[in-house]
């Protein structure tokens, strides 16, 4: 059974998670959620884990699972157990230390474990003036550079009021790329 590993940071995108895990799990695909802690604004991590019954990373759990010499590193589990990396949603600040190579949290530190040889979904999701800023397209490029697959963001009315590009990608458009990844497999 394939392995879907989605790494939520903060966003109000990441109010669509728990639908497009849902989606996963009725296509029997294995999949495991990792937050940062800012992400938890938006999500209620407990009741993922209960309703859906997929196992949920925080970045405490980085630190409570090593002890001494010997003892697996979390991130570099996840890493190995995963088919797909699934970034969703990509905020600019964690887009900024991906493309930078900064990993100073669970998620950044699974992408800089990633075996680069499989597959790497990225949905940004941002103010349509960060969209614009020009450091982001520097950025994008440079993923999509490391053979990552961008899940463009659409135009709509985002949260805070602004009409423009930047929000993420509709659920069924990124369930619909997880699948074709996975069937490329």
């Amino acid at each position: 059974m394939p392995h879907v590993l989605i790494a939520c940071s903060a966003s109000v995108a990441a109010i669509k998670i728990p639908d497009i895990i849902s989606q996963l799990v009725q296509k029997n695909i294995s999949t495991t959620l990792v937050v940062t802690e800012a992400s938890k604004h938006f999500l209620d991590v407990e009741k993922i884990r209960k309703d859906l019954k997929i196992d949920v990373y925080t970045d405490q759990n980085e630190w409570d699972t090593w002890k001494t010499r010997g003892d697996p590193v979390l991130h570099i589990e996840l890493s190995k157990k995963a088919d797909l990396l699934v970034l969703a949603p990509l905020s600019a600040n964690t887009m900024a230390k991906v493309s930078t190579g900064i990993c100073d949290n669970l998620l950044t530190c699974i992408v800089r474990a990633w075996n680069v040889s499989k597959p790497v979904l990225f949905c940004p999701s941002m103010n349509t003036q960060m969209w614009n800023h020009p450091v982001t397209k520097d950025q994008v490029d440079k993923l999509v550079s490391w053979g990552y697959c961008l899940i463009p963001p659409i135009v709509k009315t985002l949260m805070c009021g602004d009409h423009g590009i930047g929000a993420m990608a509709e659920v069924e458009t990124i369930v619909n790329q997880i699948m074709e990844e996975l069937n490329n497999l």
